[in-house]
């Protein structure tokens, strides 16, 4: 991937005007894609995530590249702080107190493992993202929750319970990716600031 400081700064700024937007019309913004470069229109996957003094207030993202990644930034951004179910929707004066970090999600490989013990022996901290699934059940933890959880096996165990498993489930069905992020951040005051007045909402 390898987006320029210019790149990340349109994706933080389209983040904010999303979220600025559903404050006043209650819709993520309008994306036309002839106002942004090429990189920035590729189909990608992306999550978007906002603290508030480095506590969780919103994270919600998507796993497959189905649309352009600027409209999944600006459609995640929302969603993060409108429709995640574990937080009440974002209030007005909360938005200039938020932290806003978008990640780029590289393209997930599955992992090959013969056991539990061989896939935690394989897991590479801080720098592998997981997707876990287990027939209808699937769970994510971006690369960055190794900042908190940093031994394999905590993080292997809190991915169990956010896919809805049990910590010390296992079977032979249980499915993995890794994949890889691209993040960048900063606080809302200053992803605003170069915001674009000609954006819109809809």
């Amino acid at each position: 991937m390898g987006y320029s400081a210019a790149e990340q700064s349109a994706l933080l700024r389209v983040a904010y005007a999303s979220i600025a937007a559903g404050l006043l019309t209650g819709k993520p913004l309008t994306i036309n894609a002839a106002d942004y470069p090429s990189p920035l229109t590729e189909k990608r996957a992306s999550f978007v995530t906002l603290t508030q003094d480095r506590v969780l207030r919103g994270c919600i993202g998507s796993l497959e590249a189905c649309r352009m990644l600027v409209e999944d930034v600006a459609r995640n951004a929302f969603a993060a702080a409108f429709r995640d179910p574990r937080f009440p929707p974002l209030e007005q004066q909360e938005l200039g107190a938020l932290d806003i970090a978008v990640s780029v999600l590289g393209s997930p490989e599955p992992v090959v493992f013969a056991s539990e013990q061989e896939l935690l022996a394989g897991l590479q901290p801080g720098i592998d993202g997981l997707i876990l699934q287990e027939q209808d059940k699937r769970g994510t933890f971006l690369p960055s929750v190794w900042e908190s959880l940093p031994r394999p096996e905590d993080f292997l165990n809190h991915l169990k319970m956010k896919a809805g498993l049990p910590v010390g489930y296992w079977s032979r069905s249980v499915r993995v990716w890794r994949y890889t992020t691209e993040s960048f951040s900063a606080p809302a005051r200053q992803a605003g600031r170069s915001a674009d007045p000609g954006l819109s909402a809809g």
